[in-house]
């Protein structure tokens, strides 16, 4: 399990990205990855899976 802080999320269009703690690269999110709402400088957790271009965050929550 990862654990990041929510850069960018875009309610509207559904998608977002989140900064890994350990590495500083930003992971792709999208709305169906959430398992509960996030909004800009929330810190998460997240497991992450390979997508059609790169890393995507799943199973995102709270920290």
């Amino acid at each position: 399990m990862n654990t990041g802080t929510v850069k960018f999320f875009n309610e509207s269009k559904g998608f977002g990205f989140i900064v890994d703690d350990n590495s500083n690269k930003e992971i792709f999110v999208h709305v169906s990855g959430l398992s509960q709402p996030v909004r800009e400088n929330d810190k998460v957790t997240f497991d992450t899976q390979e997508g059609k271009k790169g890393l995507n965050a799943v199973n995102v929550r709270l920290a």
